[in-house]
């Protein structure tokens, strides 16, 4: 009778074990973990090679590579059960200009009786973005305009008492703050270091031309990015006044080409440039002149962003973003035996994890409170176009827009430790991206490298510039196996060698997926929070967009 009723308490002890054990599961496989574990390296791969697959053809807009692109990514949509984004479409229609650029194959430079020509591609690339089909400027005076910005807020105005009609400003890559960490936001880049906002004050300030000197440590890339970049066709947004409002040229020049171009004005390139990283700084007259002529071919057509929403519940009037652009560079100047810029890294990886964002949602019992709203945005690569058109023309109000989470470049040290933010200390999102890193054992850190100002460079600033808390989560850096000088030197070796070139492809046997996937996760895992929440997070004190949003 012992012996029974000691086995019957050891049953007893045991059943209730398993049922507490069948509790604790239960209590740690909640909806959201569930749909987290289903974000994985295997689907992943499936989108990528897809999506980078020589078949789209670089995917870029205006071409039939955008039309197999955008279709693709509608059907998965269909497939995974979400809905249009756009009213009933998945397609918003955005209306560009693409313009192939040709300038001379010289840009002749003169000093009284001295003449020297800069080489078109190696030395010098320029377009026009006047919708005409030849532009030319003729013995224009070159003026050394410093770093070419005009920021009150920092006390600097490289323009100052400086008349630049009719001429051409030559200036510096980058803000001084890369050179004095008192200057700016130190080596945080800011975006008056960016080479859009420096042709677009040339503009504001009526120069007829503007080149900018490459420098690779400050721009973060090689002269070949611009060369590429350059040699192709490029695209804007269509505007009613045919871009008459810019400069006739735009344009780069090399180091060495600067170098040279100065000496043969009689000026000292270092003297000068040391010279440009003081609040009191002068434009220079470089004394030289240069003619140029630039024959553009011309087309208006419409490319595409691509929209798919979950349908929220109580909240279904609030959305929340999740962004990456579907754009690359298409086929253009060959390297290493290979023309097709298949961006796979850049940007396939952000698209393949919109997928998968996507997939987890739906994989809830129910729908967020709050509207999900995906975005694969066009042209990101002519200049953040197709986000710029979508923040003048949003499916969902402003106001009533609570974040935006954007995904671009993703996982390019494998699994580590930590995750980084760009434009690191910009909004109360990152409250929410430490927390669900927390759950993963991880932490924030600021971008490593942040004189790149790649805050500035991806879609979500535009939803920033017009105040949408937005938050641009990159890969990290400190590899759970091989540490962070190995990580640094992956994404080095990514930006010197494969960063927009043909050579930015998917393999799925060299591949390692593993830290796409846990940075997908936490980006699913804060934003599952954010959806059924009802406050909306805020800019923190001393970011630049706070006080737009609070208007």
């Amino acid at each position: 009778m012992k012996i029974y009723l000691s086995l019957a308490i050891c049953a007893f002890i045991f059943i209730s074990a398993c049922k507490q054990e069948i509790k604790n599961e239960s209590a740690n496989s909640s909806p959201d973990s569930l749909a987290v574990k289903s974000i994985n390296d295997s689907s992943l791969a499936k989108y990528l090679s897809v999506i980078a697959a020589d078949s789209l053809e670089g995917r870029k807009p205006f071409t039939t590579g955008e039309t197999k692109t955008i279709n693709y990514l509608k059907t998965e949509f269909e497939k995974l059960g979400l809905k249009p984004g756009n009213g009933d479409s998945y397609f918003q229609e955005v209306p560009m200009v693409e313009i192939k650029s040709t300038p001379s194959e010289k840009m002749v430079v003169k000093s009284g009786l001295k003449e020297w020509s800069l080489n078109y591609l190696t030395e010098f690339v320029a377009g026009s973005r006047r919708v005409q089909n030849e532009v030319s400027v003729k013995n224009s005076p070159l003026v050394f305009a410093g770093y070419g910005i005009v920021a009150p807020e920092y006390g600097w105005n490289d323009y100052k008492n400086l008349d630049v009609k009719g001429k051409i400003v030559v200036v510096l890559i980058n803000d001084p703050g890369f050179a004095d960490s008192a200057l700016f936001k130190g080596k945080n880049m800011t975006y008056f270091g960016r080479w859009t906002y420096k042709f677009e004050e040339a503009s504001r300030q009526g120069a007829a031309g503007i080149l900018i000197i490459h420098d690779t440590k400050p721009a973060a890339y090689p002269w070949t990015v611009v060369r590429s970049g350059w040699s192709k066709s490029k695209l804007q947004l269509q505007s009613e006044d045919n871009g008459m409002n810019r400069t006739v040229i735009e344009g780069w020049i090399s180091l060495e080409g600067a170098r040279k171009l100065f000496a043969l004005g009689g000026q000292s390139f270092e003297t000068l440039v040391a010279k440009a990283r003081k609040k009191d700084f002068k434009a220079v007259d470089l004394n030289l002149t240069t003619s140029l002529t630039v024959k553009n071919k011309i087309k208006k057509s419409v490319t595409y962003n691509v929209l798919a929403s979950i349908p929220g519940g109580k909240l279904k009037n609030e959305a929340i973003i999740y962004s990456a652009h579907w754009d690359h560079l298409g086929i253009g100047e060959k390297v290493q035996g290979d023309s097709i810029y298949n961006g796979a890294v850049d940007n396939a990886t952000g698209v393949a994890s919109l997928f998968e964002i996507a997939s987890a949602f739906k994989k809830l019992p129910q729908n967020p409170e709050r509207t999900i709203l995906f975005i694969s945005y066009t042209a990101e690569e002519q200049g953040l176009l197709g986000s710029e058109y979508y923040a003048k023309h949003p499916a969902f109000p402003l106001s009533k827009t609570v974040a935006n989470i954007n995904m671009d470049m993703m996982g390019l040290a494998g699994k580590t430790k930590d995750i980084v933010v760009y434009g690191y200390g910009q909004s109360e999102l990152e409250d929410y991206a430490a927390a669900s890193a927390k759950k993963q054992n991880r932490i924030l850190v600021p971008d490593p490298v942040p004189s790149s100002g790649l805050y500035y460079r991806s879609d979500h600033f535009n939803l920033a510039k017009v105040g949408i808390p937005s938050l641009f989560t990159g890969s990290g850096v400190d590899n759970i196996k091989n540490g962070r000088e190995w990580g640094l030197k992956q994404v080095a070796d990514f930006t010197k060698n494969r960063y927009h070139s043909p050579q930015d492809n998917f393999n799925s046997k060299t591949w390692d997926l593993s830290g796409i996937v846990e940075d997908v996760r936490l980006l699913f895992d804060m934003g599952y929070r954010l959806s059924n929440e009802s406050t909306y997070p805020k800019w923190k004190d001393g970011s630049e967009f706070k006080a737009v949003r609070e208007k």
